[in-house]
């Protein structure tokens, strides 16, 4: 049974959608505090810092933009490889899946052990994908 390799981009978009979702959580978090805030402190962020409900929404943005770039990688390279299959696709939306259980933690009650948990998760999904995407390859050399 052969798979749509173009499904690979439907757990990447999954992952587009949650970093717009963590954006719009941010500007909600510092557009609520800015008023108090001293103009200053974003020339260089040093001061009296945000306060955390805001810390935790940027410090989740910036999140994203950090460990999800290897799914990024991986799922590219499976699509331009054409080596997309069935276990390509699970371990891309396992680790879609703790990506949103980890903002899911952060953005609410923030537990570290929970949101590390499912940290750990998505990285296990990741390497899965990338060990994978690797046997594909070296099938091929």
């Amino acid at each position: 049974m052969s798979v749509n390799p173009t499904l690979i981009f439907l757990p990447m978009l999954a992952v587009v959608a949650l970093t717009f979702v963590a954006f719009i959580r941010m500007v909600v978090a510092r557009s609520a505090i800015i008023k108090g805030m001293d103009p200053s402190y974003y020339r260089a962020h040093i001061g009296n810092p945000e306060p955390e409900n805001a810390r935790a929404a940027v410090r989740h943005w910036d999140n994203l933009f950090e460990f999800p770039t290897l799914f990024f990688a991986a799922c590219l390279t499976g699509f331009v490889l054409a080596v997309v299959g069935k276990w390509t696709l699970i371990f891309a939306w396992g680790f879609v899946a703790a990506r949103v259980l980890q903002s899911l933690v952060h953005m609410t009650y923030n537990n570290p052990a929970h949101r590390g948990g499912a940290f750990v998760l998505g990285v296990l999904f990741s390497l899965a994908l990338w060990i994978n995407l690797g046997v594909s390859i070296f099938a091929r050399v």
